[in-house]
């Protein structure tokens, strides 16, 4: 009796104590994102008319491409199955406004179709030209079937990803791809933006997509944006793609019509526009290297011009004449690195900067498959699934250039975010606190701030002195505290299924006093002890790679980096733009893949069998207070 009055006094006690006035587990009173979510927000599945069902007789399903994101095993057109290595976290289907859906009507007769202005007399001629290809090419005129037929083909798309939509397991973004080809000053280049929505159908299902059709302006794409999200209550952004197929004209320093730039275009461009996909099939877009010759990390999955590496002047009508252009000055306005320069530049001038952009990576696969390893490649097209000639026949059927190999095996967005769902990945999509990968998933931390030490990076999680005494990628850096110069706290850690980390590099890039900009690549962090040598060169990490097995091994790199890094160069008066790559070691590309897989040994000179895949993190920018 006595020890039973002993033992419920304590738990009588216990009770006495207020509960909820104090957490006893971190992660309960921690505020900041604590998973990294991949995924792809760029698809095409067969709604995308012209180049995806007609051109790679792609007819699978926008609900196929769910399922595959998802990690079902699916068929593809060859009959070949597919499966992608880890499920995605997260999807955007975004097949093209203009024809949306077409194409997957025509083929069956549809009945919606058919009872579009218009619509009987496209399927008469598609059956017509099914029987006798010969007869000449079929051509979709503009949209013109009216808003009943377009209403009820985007009623399906927004309904699929409301259905696909499971909140903290997997999402599905409504979305589509605004598809301009337009001119800045008379230069023919690539504008096209995928439109991401917040919402569910409840808002997205009271607009129609904005398409090329109404305008191949983004400021007019823009301005629709900003009427739905006044007259629904609903959010929304616009993701650009593809600046290095643009002829200059992404990141021009005029408006699309050729007009100056002034403070209400950047305010608009920069609500609408946090983010850029940096990476993906039709090549890399961080850096060129003649724009950023003494960097030797510059020349990646690079393409030219808007059809690829090997396009000779005149050999296609929406090349610009490479003898007379100025080659810089338009590569100038298609890389992401020279368009963050742009940009504090720009800010100088209007007060706004039109291109702080965060970066992500994404696909671009028009086979409704995303996926980015190169040992699964599944190509740009349908026509480009795996086959024994893939390597060196055309992208584009009628085409002598680019070639297949020309494409990459690209990429994923990485988002920061507390849960997976699309009002957490959408909001760090506009925070910026995201990063791009050409593939592999390297998890990857970068924080600002000026009071950063080194024990820090030996954290056991580096986000706990990251957010408290700074600010994570994508944001400003906070008012200095009487420190010479900030400090950024960098960790990276290799695919857990993938290759060792053969360096970080944090890229810095800052407007002069005499209003130019200039640009420098730091090494920060390098695998196997390696450093820095007096003259600033780093001694090359090796390489396993063994091309004929398609193969490699860990041997060389490190599967983790972590470093504190200073600035020595801070100048407290000059803006600037901080951001990190981070490199793997070598390892074999898609092409290797092919070669072994279906035994070939004539290649097309050139060829690129040898990859080095890579992260870049979102910027962290400064600006003199």
């Amino acid at each position: 009796m006595c020890r039973s009055a002993q033992f419920a006094g304590p738990v009588l006690l216990a009770t006495a104590i207020p509960l909820g006035a104090q957490s006893y587990s971190p992660p309960a009173d921690s505020e900041h994102p604590t998973t990294v979510y991949w995924g792809d927000t760029h698809v095409h599945t067969s709604y995308s008319t012209g180049d995806a069902n007609l051109m790679g007789l792609n007819v699978v399903s926008p609900t196929v491409a769910y399922r595959f994101a998802r990690g079902e095993t699916v068929t593809a057109n060859n009959g070949m199955r597919v499966r992608i290595r880890k499920p995605l976290d997260f999807l955007v289907i975004a097949d093209h406004a203009e024809n949306l859906g077409v194409a997957a009507s025509v083929r069956p007769g549809d009945p919606a179709l058919l009872e579009a202005p218009g619509g009987r007399e496209l399927v008469e001629r598609f059956r017509a030209h099914q029987a006798d290809p010969d007869a000449g090419r079929l051509r979709f005129a503009p949209h013109t079937l009216g808003d009943d037929y377009i209403r009820s083909v985007w009623s399906t798309v927004i309904a699929d990803a409301d259905a696909y939509n499971d909140p903290g397991e997997f999402t599905a973004f409504s979305g589509y791809e605004w598809t301009s080809v337009g001119t800045v000053e008379g230069v023919f280049g690539n504008l096209h933006r995928v439109v991401l929505f917040r919402d569910d159908a409840g808002r997205t299902g009271r607009i129609l997509p904005f398409s090329a059709y109404h305008s191949r302006h983004p400021e007019d794409l823009w301005a629709f944006l900003a009427r739905y999200e006044a007259e629904t209550g609903g959010q929304v952004i616009a993701i650009p793609h593809n600046g290095n197929t643009s002829n200059g004209a992404m990141f021009a320093l005029t408006d699309s019509r050729g007009a100056p730039q002034d403070a209400e275009y950047a305010a608009l461009r920069s609500r609408f526009e946090p983010v850029y996909e940096v990476t993906q099939i039709k090549g890399d877009s961080e850096a060129h290297p003649v724009l950023s010759p003494t960097d030797e990390f510059a020349d990646f999955e690079t393409w030219n011009s808007w059809a690829g590496g090997t396009m000779e002047p005149g050999s296609h009508p929406c090349c610009w004449d490479w003898e007379t252009a100025d080659f810089d000055e338009r590569k100038r306005g298609e890389y992401a690195r020279s368009a963050l320069r742009r940009g504090l530049a720009q800010q100088a001038l209007l007060g706004i900067n039109p291109f702080r952009y965060g970066l992500i990576g994404s696909t671009d696969s028009h086979s409704s498959f995303a996926t980015a390893d190169n040992d699964n490649f599944w190509g740009k097209y349908s026509i480009t699934f795996p086959s024994p000639t893939r390597i060196s026949d055309p992208m584009v059927p009628n085409w002598d250039t680019p070639l297949n190999w020309e494409t990459g095996a690209a990429g994923y967005a990485a988002v920061w975010a507390r849960e997976n769902t699309r009002e957490a990945l959408f909001d760090a999509l506009k925070r910026r606190e995201v990063y791009a990968t050409t593939g592999p998933r390297i998890t990857l931390r970068f924080f600002g701030g000026w009071a950063f030490a080194a024990k820090d990076a030996l954290a056991p999680d580096v986000a706990s002195p990251g957010y408290r005494r700074g600010v994570p990628m994508g944001a400003d850096l906070p008012p200095a505290s009487g420190a010479a110069a900030p400090t950024f706290l960098v960790a990276a850690r290799r695919d857990p299924d993938g290759a060792n980390l053969d360096r970080i590099q944090v890229v810095k890039g800052w407007l002069t006093g005499d209003g130019t900009t200039r640009e420098r690549v730091h090494d920060v962090a390098l695998a196997d002890g390696r450093t820095v040598e007096a003259d600033g060169t780093v001694a090359p990490v090796g390489s396993t790679v063994d091309v004929a097995a398609a193969s490699y091994t860990n041997a060389i790199g490190d599967p983790e980096l972590r470093v504190t890094w200073t600035d020595p160069d801070f100048d407290p008066e000059r803006p600037a733009f901080y951001y990190v790559r981070v490199l793997e070691i070598p390892t074999p590309r898609w092409t290797a893949y092919d070669a072994r897989f279906f035994g070939i040994e004539e290649l097309p000179e050139g060829i690129r069998m040898v990859s080095q895949e890579r992260a870049y993190s979102s910027p962290i920018w400064y600006a003199p207070r």
